[in-house]
């Protein structure tokens, strides 16, 4: 749904859409799952969604803005939110699959989701375009022509999928032993970090207000790691 959302808005808006992922994965873990956060884990999560959404939204020209008002916005901005919650739905069970199934390994989620999203994703690229001759979708067939007339793309999708796997391997380590919040605060600041990185890199300056954003995201990551720190030499105290 995010990438279909970049038919209707812009990258930017996306991004600034987005960026608030770390929340809808506590509120659907509170009202799904019972999860129980404290004020300053939703203070923290406040602090770097909105550092974040800030940050990307001084980031985007006039010209950028301009284009987020055209009719299909609000689809735009819809199909994110949609994205988000479906995301928060998905985090939240991986916690819960973890806590009511201690001995499950991060690969075992990782098999699971990879294997009900590629019967998924079959069905919307192969079967759907054969029963709906009209479908507006991703259209698999056509993928696999082009590549048969572009059979130097194999080499980078092959690459794609490498870079794609291995990584997916550290994030369902995270998930599994720190929880999906705590992978969405890393995920979500490495987003944030490759934002400023190429700021600086090309040469373009941060403003005042852009700083200001900054600050908003490493103090929540730093109360956060505090808090952390806290609980675990309160648990080292306790034993």
């Amino acid at each position: 749904m995010g990438i279909e959302a970049l038919k209707y808005i812009s990258y930017p808006a996306q991004v600034l859409a987005k960026s608030s992922k770390m929340i809808p994965v506590m509120l659907m873990g509170t009202l799904l799952y019972g999860v129980k956060y404290t004020f300053p884990e939703y203070l923290c999560t406040f602090l770097v969604a909105g550092g974040v959404s800030s940050f990307a939204l001084l980031k985007t020209s006039s010209k950028t803005i301009k284009k987020l008002a055209n009719p299909n916005a609000p689809l735009g901005y819809a199909l994110c939110f949609l994205n988000l919650a479906f995301d928060g739905y998905t985090n939240s069970t991986q916690d819960l699959i973890k806590s009511r199934y201690p001995k499950t390994n991060p690969w075992d989620i990782m098999l699971g989701m990879n294997l009900w999203g590629t019967i998924y994703n079959a069905v919307i690229m192969f079967v759907a375009p054969l029963l709906f001759s009209n479908w507006p979708y991703a259209n698999g067939f056509e993928a696999v022509r082009f590549c048969q007339e572009n059979p130097e793309v194999a080499w980078d999708i092959f690459l794609f999928c490498l870079c794609g796997a291995v990584g997916q391997n550290f994030i369902f380590l995270t998930i599994s032993r720190f929880g999906s919040l705590t992978n969405t605060t890393i995920t979500t600041t490495r987003k944030f970090m490759s934002i400023v990185v190429s700021s600086v890199i090309s040469g373009n300056p941060l403003s005042p207000k852009q700083w200001g954003s900054v600050v908003m995201v490493f103090s929540g990551l730093s109360i956060q790691i505090y808090l952390k720190w806290k609980k675990k030499k309160g648990r080292e105290h306790k034993e």
